[in-house]
């Protein structure tokens, strides 16, 4: 008997086994119902129809799969139990099949996939029903989708992210062969939850489309994690740091259903970054270069994290003590006693003839934070200006350095420049003293005015 028939035969048993199962924790599950046990439902948002502009749709949802979750025991003692989980665990493409339901089974064994294999089976089979009628229809069709996860090239794991605080002027813009930027209204083949939210943000969202090649579906889909971090990472960097990727994304390996995942909280939109047509291919070759140079290991790379967890803050007040602790990390290595921040920055970041008044602003930003922290400051507009000026100012720095514009010593290239500087314009401070002495003599009054 040749491989093939082998791999045949063991589909039928797998389906026989299966099918066999299914029929009996359906009739479980519908036992269940009949004796006034209830399915939970939450309430969704239906995407509207494509250019219809109306008012947005709700409906309830049943929660099947938290309902059969629920009853784990009673499902695993059903007879066909055991001979459905040993098929599956002997089944070529489950570690794909359990991927694209969205789990990680890369620490568990393969009975921990099985189980998951087949609580994934049912809840595909019985998906938005809550009585539990077995229908022949939708039992082959999720065995099909089960049987296509062996088929299924390793290398089709797609990832789908939705994109806020960001809009292009094309539909859709292609960052490289596997990564897209685009409309929703652009792509065919989207879950269908990705236009639910479109217009909770000003402007709606985009969509991010990544696919991942890789053998193993899982190293596949933690790889397009770190894709989409680079692409949030260089977005920020390339405009204001207002981009946020949405707390929930979808995956799918080869041609199987979506998954719901998990990205995680990252803050709120501030605003809109735009990128025209004429700045795709300045994005394009930016976001490349910040996801080959960005740095590892060192004072830069905690001040670009400092600065990326400064930009998921829900305000620019709220950042500011990151943005500063990355500033300082950058440019004031003696300790905040010193003083030398607002100097230093002043140097790199502003002409000869504003360098009083960045060093004045960078103080009122220090006493910014001082109020903050004793819980004195009001987020009024000269607050956030001011906030919003020190993440620019410490982006500028971070954007530079990466992109070579600037060699990564930014405390001795300061100081260089602070010693060119004639002796009527050098600032006066001396150096340790702890004490920042102010360009102008209105400086404090508008410090005050800031947070009192």
């Amino acid at each position: 008997m040749g491989s093939r028939e082998v791999v045949r035969m063991r589909s039928l048993q797998l389906q026989a086994a299966l099918s066999d199962y299914v029929e009996e924790a359906a009739a479980l599950l519908h036992g269940e119902i009949a004796a006034g046990a209830e399915v939970p439902f939450e309430l969704g948002q239906a995407p509207a129809r494509r250019g219809s502009g109306g008012p947005a749709l709700y409906c309830y949802r049943p929660l099947t799969g938290e309902f059969i979750a629920a009853r784990a025991s009673e499902l695993e003692r059903l007879p066909g139990h055991a001979s459905a989980l040993t098929m599956l665990e002997r089944f070529d493409g489950l570690g794909r099949y359990v991927a694209s339901l969205g789990a990680d089974v890369r620490r568990s064994s393969g009975r921990a996939a099985a189980h998951a294999a087949l609580t994934g089976l049912l809840s595909d089979v019985f998906a938005d029903q809550s009585d539990f009628e077995l229908q022949p229809d939708r039992l082959s069709a999720a065995l099909q989708r089960l049987e296509l996860s062996a088929s299924a090239s390793a290398n089709e794991v797609t990832l789908v992210a939705t994109l806020h605080g960001l809009t292009i002027t094309s539909d859709e813009l292609a960052l490289t062969a596997g990564l897209t930027i685009a409309r929703p209204q652009a792509l065919d083949g989207l879950p269908g939850a990705v236009g639910a939210d479109a217009d909770e943000s000003p402007g709606g969202h985009l969509v991010v489309v990544l696919g991942v090649e890789d053998d193993d579906p899982q190293e596949g889909l933690a790889r397009g994690r770190e894709v989409l971090e680079d692409l949030l990472r260089a977005l920020r960097l390339f405009g204001d740091g207002r981009v946020t990727l949405g707390a929930l994304g979808w995956v799918r390996v080869g041609d199987g259903a979506w998954s719901a995942l998990a990205l995680g909280a990252r803050g709120r939109p501030h605003g809109m970054l735009v990128v025209t047509a004429e700045q795709e291919d300045e994005l394009r070759a930016f976001c490349n270069l910040v996801s080959r140079r960005a740095p590892h290991g060192n004072e830069l790379a905690w001040a670009l994290r400092r600065f990326e967890l400064g930009c998921e803050r829900h305000s620019p007040l709220e950042a500011l003590t990151d943005h500063l602790l990355a500033l300082r990390a950058l440019l004031e290595p003696e300790g905040p006693s010193s003083g030398l921040l607002p100097v230093r920055l002043a140097a790199l970041c502003a002409t000869p003839e504003r360098r009083a008044e960045l060093r004045g602003r960078a103080s009122q930003a220090i006493e910014l934070e001082r109020a903050a922290v004793a819980g004195t400051a009001v987020e009024h507009a000269g607050a956030q200006t001011l906030a919003q000026e020190t993440a620019d100012h410490l982006r500028a720095l971070l954007r530079d350095v990466i992109c070579g514009h600037l060699e990564p010593e930014l405390v001795s290239f300061a100081d260089e420049l602070l010693a060119s500087e004639p002796p009527s314009q050098q600032p006066e401070h001396e150096p340790g003293s702890g004490e920042e002495i102010l360009s102008y003599p209105d400086e404090a009054e508008e410090i005050l005015d800031l947070y009192l």
